[in-house]
């Protein structure tokens, strides 16, 4: 009996979190969250700011994939710009984790903290607890914790903030590519 209860408790979770997620042609709910220099971003700001929004969320600063993906981004920044995109990464890094990874590599685009999860579940995108890797930064090792790990997941929204793009199988180091082939095709 108590199984049956934990059971039909879970799946009404489960349908209760589908029909809050953000479905493609849905208009996305105005968000913030801290950036990698301590700063409050909000979605309803910063779609003013380019014809698209690219959000792609990642599970862990400082991991191969990761770093691959952010470092794709980075390089072809102005590829993005000439379709008229905006990027941001989203993870459950901490802030501090975050400004350390741009300074690391050198990135030029907003990194979004999202520690506790709820941009993520705003897309629907699954995750699972959160952790710590140590990771040696100039000279000296750190211990690195993050609130939530993200699946890797990249969502674009245009000025109006609709969503427009999905991909829930993204290859990390292919990633921008694929965004900048879409966006090339409108």
């Amino acid at each position: 009996m108590n199984r049956t209860i934990l059971t039909s408790a879970a799946l009404l979770l489960t349908a209760a979190l589908a029909s809050s997620q953000v479905k493609l042609g849905e208009k996305v709910p105005n968000f913030s969250a801290i950036d990698q220099d301590g700063d409050t971003w909000q979605l309803k700001k910063n779609l003013k700011s380019a014809k698209y929004l690219v959000l792609y969320f990642y599970p862990v600063a400082f991991t191969g994939g990761c770093t691959a993906q952010a470092c794709s981004y980075r390089d072809q920044k102005g590829d993005l710009e000439a379709v008229g995109a905006q990027v941001a990464g989203i993870s459950g890094d901490s802030p501090v984790t975050l400004k350390m990874f741009a300074n690391e590599y050198r990135l030029n685009f907003t990194l979004l903290s999202d520690q506790t999860g709820d941009i993520a579940d705003l897309f629907g995108v699954p995750r699972n607890e959160g952790g710590h890797i140590e990771k040696e930064i100039g000279g000296k090792t750190w211990d690195l914790e993050r609130g939530t790990t993200i699946q890797r997941w990249t969502f674009i929204l245009d000025r109006k903030g609709t969503l427009i793009y999905k991909d829930a199988e993204v290859d990390a180091a292919g990633d921008s590519n694929r965004v900048v082939d879409f966006l090339s095709t409108l």
